[in-house]
């Protein structure tokens, strides 16, 4: 069976460090992605990300590695995402910190595979509106594309 994937890329004018803060702690993330985050920053712990009246995603910690590794497992969510791993990958490029975004082993690419990777590209944008400046677009103040949101 062929799995199928999500891959993103960005480059954030930031230090290193900043943006993995802004992935592997609860804070960081309810900066740019939601605002209801909440969980604990540690291997095997999890993380709960809520989007209002359409519901959100329970993921495991798989790896935080200061150096530029994140990786987490859903472990709830819809149907699509459980079992699909998420990583970043961190790396410097002149004053850049790049991104390597991966929502990996998705089934089939299925629609909502399509609308999870649009919104996934707004939420990196978010996230290097955040590292850069101190301030994303996280939920609930992201932008709707659909009946989907």
């Amino acid at each position: 069976m062929t799995m199928v994937d999500i891959l993103h890329r960005i480059g954030a004018v930031a230090p290193l460090d900043e943006v993995y803060r802004a992935l592997a702690t609860p804070e960081g993330l309810a900066g740019w992605w939601t605002t209801d985050t909440t969980g604990k920053s540690e291997v095997g712990g999890r993380l709960a990300f809520r989007f209002g009246d359409v519901g959100g995603f329970d993921m495991e910690i798989l790896e935080l590695d200061p150096a530029g590794h994140v990786r987490w497992r859903v472990t709830d969510g819809p149907a699509e995402w459980i079992g699909t791993e998420i990583d970043w990958t961190l790396s410097r490029t002149d004053d850049y910190t790049i991104v390597l975004f991966k929502h990996e082993g998705w089934r089939e690419p299925v629609e909502f595979m399509h609308h999870c990777s649009t919104k996934w590209a707004l939420f990196l944008m978010s996230l290097k509106e955040y590292a850069e400046t101190g301030h994303g677009s996280p939920a609930p103040a992201d932008v709707r594309i659909s009946d989907w949101h």
